[in-house]
């Protein structure tokens, strides 16, 4: 998921934290809709467009999935779809 805010259709910010902050949010709602949560996901995957952001992107990350720790690969990307993304997450989870 990316850092799209689906209730206007643009980038939630321009700055990786902000933009964790909402492909959280964003992959949040589609395991909700699955009938699943954060606290079911197994893996995620982190891709960035600058590996010196990793900062940024871990501590709203820590933030959101608290004690839980799934498993983490985090690369930089050569490029990332759509004018100003920063960061993009995906994530392998299960329903309870």
């Amino acid at each position: 998921q990316g850092a799209t805010d689906p209730a206007t259709g643009h980038l939630a910010g321009p700055d990786t934290a902000t933009q964790t902050e909402q492909c959280l949010k964003n992959v949040r709602a589609i395991l909700q809709a699955a009938g699943s949560d954060l606290q079911y996901v197994l893996r995620c995957g982190v891709f960035l467009l600058d590996m010196k952001e990793f900062d940024q992107m871990n501590g709203v990350y820590a933030r959101v999935f608290g004690d839980h720790r799934p498993a983490r690969t985090t690369i930089q990307a050569a490029g990332l779809p759509g004018i100003g993304l920063r960061v993009e997450i995906d994530c392998i989870a299960y329903t309870p």
